[in-house]
C-alpha cells in the first residue's frame, strides 16, 4: 500500500515487514524515517545550496548534484536547514543488498565497509538520467497495483547499480579490475562484520582464501589503504560512535570492541586519531554544549 505524506513517499508489505520510502525534503522530514528500523539510504542534493551534515560526528559537505549514502550503522545530524535533499531509504525485507550482491556489486563500495559515506559526483550528463529514475519512481508509487512492490525494487536496483558504477569510476583506481574490486570489498564488508573478534590481517586473509601477503600487496599495488589500517580505522570509528553516542567508559568500550588489555586499545586510538578516548569524548561533549 502506498501512503503519500506531504514529500514523504513509502510502500509497504507489512506481511513481510518491508518498507520503500523516499522523501524529496528529507532534511525536513527525516523524523519520519525514525519509525523504521535498519534502513539503508541514498541521499541526493538535487537542490542548487551545499548540503552540511555529520556523519559518526565528522562533518561532511554535500554539494549540489552529489550522492552519498548511510545504513543504520551511522549517526546522522544535519548542520544544514537550507537546501532540498531527497533520499531513498529501504530496509532488508524490501531489498537485501547482501542476497542480492550478485546483482548489483555495491558492498564495500557503496554500503558497508567505509570508514565514511562515500561521496559521488553527478556529471551534467549524468543527472538527467538520474532525474528520470526519479520521475519514474514518484510516477509508480502513484500506481496502485500488485506490481507496484516489484516495479519499485527494478527501481531502487538501476539506481544503486548507476549509483555503484559512478562510484568504482570516481572512488577506485582506473587500472583496477573487477576481481580485485571484488577482493577489496569482500575484504571490507568482512571487517565490516568481524572487526570486534578479528583484529588480525590473517584474520581476513583466511576468511578469503588468501595469504596476508598477497593480501597486502594487492592493495599496496592498488595504492589503498593497508589491510591492518582499514581494521585498525574500523575498529576506532565503532569506538568513538560508543564513546560519542552511549554512556559506556572507556574500558567498557574496550571490552566491547574485543580489547582484554585497555592498554592496547589506548595506543591504538592515540595512535589513529591523535589523542585518547577520554579526550575524544571530552571534546566532542564540549562541541555539543
Amino acid at each position: 500500500m502506498t501512503i503519500i505524506d506531504l514529500m514523504v513517499h513509502t510502500y509497504k508489505e507489512s506481511d513481510i515487514g518491508s518498507f520503500f520510502g523516499f522523501s524529496t525534503d528529507y532534511i525536513h522530514e527525516h523524523e519520519y524515517f525514525s519509525d523504521y528500523d535498519n534502513l539503508i539510504n541514498i541521499h541526493w542534493n538535487r537542490s542548487g545550496l551545499p548540503i552540511g551534515l555529520e556523519a559518526d560526528g565528522e562533518p561532511l559537505l554535500l554539494g549540489p548534484g552529489q550522492l552519498c549514502t548511510t545504513t543504520y550503522l551511522n549517526k546522522v545530524r544535519f548542520t544544514s536547514n537550507e537546501g532540498q535533499l531527497t533520499t531513498f531509504a529501504f530496509n532488508r525485507p524490501f531489498y537485501c543488498i547482501i542476497d542480492h550482491d550478485h546483482e548489483v556489486s555495491c558492498n564495500g563500495i557503496l554500503f558497508f565497509g567505509n570508514q565514511r559515506p562515500p561521496v559521488v559526483t553527478l556529471s551534467d550528463s549524468e543527472i538527467p538520467k538520474f532525474e528520470m529514475i526519479h520521475e519514474v519512481m514518484m510516477d509508480e508509487y502513484q500506481t496502485r497495483d500488485r506490481v507496484q512492490g516489484e516495479m519499485l525494487r527494478v527501481l531502487l536496483k538501476r539506481l544503486i547499480i548507476k549509483t555503484t558504477r559512478l562510484a568504482k569510476d570516481q572512488l577506485l583506481p582506473r587500472e583496477i579490475d573487477d576481481e580485485q574490486v571484488d577482493v577489496i570489498r569482500k575484504f571490507k564488508v568482512l571487517v565490516d562484520v568481524h572487526f570486534r573478534e578479528y583484529h588480525q590481517v590473517s584474520d581476513y586473509a583466511d576468511l578469503l582464501f588468501k595469504s596476508p601477503k598477497t593480501l597486502s600487496n594487492l592493495f599496496k599495488q592498488l595504492n589503498q589503504q593497508t589491510p591492518l589500517q582499514i581494521i585498525h580505522e574500523r575498529i576506532v570509528l565503532e569506538a568513538k560512535r560508543k564513546l560519542i553516542y552511549t554512556d559506556k567508559s572507556v574500558k567498557e568500550v574496550a571490552i566491547d570492541l574485543g580489547f582484554n588489555d585497555l592498554g592496547s586499545f589506548h595506543r591504538l586510538f592515540k595512535r589513529t586519531v591523535n589523542c585518547t578516548p577520554q579526550e575524544y569524548k571530552k571534546s566532542k561533549l564540549a562541541q555539543e554544549r
